[in-house]
């Protein structure tokens, strides 16, 4: 049996067909599972899921296909159905799954799903009422949809990259988070659609561009350049708004970041400071004087900060109303007694792995509350239960398919 599928999530109910893999698809569907759908990641050693055998982030491999704790942040709460979609009975088995399943979701490249069998069109033609997200690079249509997809390609060709790094220094070259973000835009899109579905009874087919969906996040200067400025990297700067960075602070690669945005918050930043002389120059006496002489504005915070701790320096700060708080290591954001408190952070037990502590969901639903039920699966741990339980086959017909590498 399936211990998942008594989920208390408001999903409990919707089945996905999982044929996502890596980051921006997979993590889109363990949102879903941590509001209790029940995913299946439909996988096989035909074509592995890259984060089952390494980090592209912290350039780790691991041993065998369970023991990738990255893969295991992922992919919490989902099921794994080992299906060899390189066989006409995999693809077939695909399909069966589909015809019992509310969603389907694939980030492969436009037109591998088509060359399955694999693809809307046909798969509406069996669940007329289907919902189906594509998630891919620049979407499934245009002289560019071939294009192969990561984060850096997201965030280079979405413009994110360009307005992002010192302005003495080159575009930033932005990786994971930026298939989250991907995989969070499609996680709404799916909610959306099953609320359109319920009000309508329609599936739909959602095409989804990583890059679109990263052009978005910036389109406020895409708005700008259309005065003809082209857009400039400013590190942490504002342009407007002086002080507005992270300053040095006592300790070893330790920071603090505070922005002043009124004159109000400006005249509490100097009271936390103690009034120094050199805040009644003219050069500092508004916002544009300011921004004007941010330099040497930044230089005499700085001389402020480095005699604080990060913590120090941000409790006088946010008590006397100024905007502050430390930059923060991996280490130090588990630690955090704030985050602590809200539970930001769950344990949960990994069959091979063990304990793992993971990120916790971040919603607070009093009486659907979504939960971490489990560590990511095993490879094919859940075979007995889609093809008997859910797609009707008998032991036998499962051992002849596991013999012929179609269950593989």
């Amino acid at each position: 049996m399936n211990s998942l599928a008594s989920s208390p999530g408001p999903l409990a109910g919707i089945r996905i067909a999982d044929f996502c893999w890596a980051w921006a698809g997979a993590h889109a569907t363990t949102i879903l599972a941590l509001l209790g759908a029940e995913v299946i990641k439909i996988e096989s050693r035909q074509r592995i899921d890259i984060t089952r055998l390494n980090s592209l982030t912290t350039s780790q491999r691991f041993e065998g296909l369970d023991q990738s704790p990255v893969f295991n942040q992922v992919n919490l709460n989902k099921l794994s159905l080992s299906l060899n979609l390189a066989r006409p009975q995999g693809v077939e088995l695909a399909r069966r799954l589909v015809r019992v399943s509310d969603v389907v979701a694939e980030n492969m490249r436009p037109g591998a799903m088509e060359r399955l069998g694999l693809d809307y069109t046909r798969l509406r033609a069996i669940k007329p009422d289907i919902i189906y997200l594509s998630s891919s690079a620049l979407g499934a249509t245009g002289p560019l949809r071939e294009y192969s997809g990561y984060a850096s390609n997201f965030a280079a060709l979405s413009g994110l990259a360009h307005i992002t790094g010192y302005p003495d220094g080159a575009p930033a070259e932005i990786r994971g988070e930026v298939d989250l973000f991907s995989a969070a835009t499609a996680a709404f899109a799916i909610l959306s659609a099953l609320h359109h579905r319920q009000a309508t009874g329609e599936g739909q087919h959602i095409d989804l561009s990583s890059t679109e969906v990263n052009a978005a996040l910036c389109g406020d200067v895409f708005l700008d350049s259309q005065d003809g400025r082209s857009p400039a990297r400013m590190g942490n700067g504002d342009e407007l708004w002086a002080p507005h960075n992270c300053y040095r602070c006592r300790g070893d690669d330790q920071w603090l970041s505070l922005s002043v945005t009124t004159g109000q918050e400006w005249e509490a930043l100097l009271k936390a400071m103690g009034d120094p002389d050199w805040a009644k120059e003219k050069r500092f006496a508004d916002s544009t004087l300011r921004r004007q002489n941010e330099v040497e504005l930044d230089r005499l915070i700085g001389a402020w900060t480095c005699q604080r701790t990060p913590y120090e320096g941000m409790l006088l700060l946010q008590r006397a109303g100024v905007a502050a708080f430390p930059s923060m290591t991996g280490k130090q954001l588990y630690e955090d007694q704030h985050l602590q408190e809200r539970g930001a952070w769950q344990a949960t037990y990994h069959k091979t792995l063990g304990r793992q502590v993971v990120q916790a969901p971040p919603w607070k639903l009093s009486e659907t509350p979504a939960t971490v039920n489990a560590g990511a699966p095993l490879f094919g741990e859940h075979n007995s239960y889609v093809l008997n339980e859910l797609l009707g086959l008998s032991p036998w017909e499962i051992a002849n398919l596991e013999k012929d590498r179609v269950v593989w």
